[in-house]
């Protein structure tokens, strides 16, 4: 029995789906399921305590000496990276910022945040407040902090709030190096045996393909778990980030993480 991390957004239940509820064959694996906030399992991943989860990429900067990086299941892409946000126009600019509400401190979102203001010299850093993803616009909302770095459902929401954009992460990470946005995926412990690492990834291929195939019968689950109960935005999200690379993160997809991890190396002790 191994224990399997994956988080509570629409992109992971709707890739675990079929797996967690055992709508396809398992190979004779048999697992645990932790279905918790992709910090947590972070953490939880610090601690050793997962067999095999997902995590961020930032995270896995620490993790991989003793974690592998699977080629499927993964949070890559283009378009989908986090956000800076703001109440209005008056912190149109980044070195106007004082208290920013981080989602995490091993989140991609905060490493890539990090990476974008050390190569933008900005003049003062601003304090970083972290709190639950979800928390952040409120905290924006009730004057709490200056702006926030948001992931997930939140970039299809904020404008509803009344907020604004100050920098899209993603576009710049983009536009930097011309790669994908490695924002996270599955690690296994090394300790594990391969056969076992291959069943797992051909499982989370056929889990995502199940999915594909039976749009209508994943909602209730996807739902149960999600913080935002809109169909169109649950739909939203899982278009943006189950694409091709949650299938294999290929060449692409390597190197991507390869370069977030030279660059993390100027940022990190």
């Amino acid at each position: 029995m191994l224990t399997l991390g994956f988080s509570p957004c629409p992109n992971d239940t709707y890739i675990f789906y079929a797996l967690a509820n055992n709508k396809i064959d398992l190979k004779g694996l048999g697992f645990d399921f932790i279905i918790e906030d992709v910090e947590i399992l972070n953490q939880l991943s610090m601690d050793k305590k997962l067999d095999i989860t997902k995590v961020s990429s930032h995270a896995y900067y620490y993790l991989k000496d003793d974690y592998r990086f699977l080629r499927s299941g993964a949070a890559f892409g283009r378009g989908c990276g986090p956000m800076i946000i703001a109440k209005d126009h008056h912190f149109s600019g980044i070195n106007g910022l004082r208290k920013i509400g981080v989602p995490g401190r091993f989140t991609t979102a905060f490493l890539l945040m990090k990476l974008f203001f050390a190569l933008n010299e900005t003049s003062k850093l601003p304090d970083y407040i972290f709190m639950p993803f979800n928390e952040i616009m409120g905290a924006i909302k009730n004057d709490k902090i200056d702006a926030g770095l948001i992931i997930h459902e939140c970039r299809f929401t904020y404008k509803d709030y009344g907020f604004i954009k100050i920098i899209d992460l993603g576009e710049w990470w983009e536009q930097e190096t011309g790669l994908p946005i490695p924002l996270g995926g599955i690690i296994a412990k090394k300790e594990i045996p391969d056969e076992t690492i291959k069943k797992t990834e051909d499982l989370i291929i056929e889990s995502i393909k199940y999915s594909i195939n039976n749009p209508c019968e994943t909602l209730p689950f996807i739902k149960k778990y999600s913080q935002e109960l809109s169909e169109d935005v649950i739909m939203q999200h899982i278009s943006l980030y189950v694409n091709n690379y949650s299938i294999d993160i290929g060449d692409d997809g390597r190197r991507a993480l390869h370069e977030l991890f030279e660059r993390a190396k100027k940022v990190l002790k």
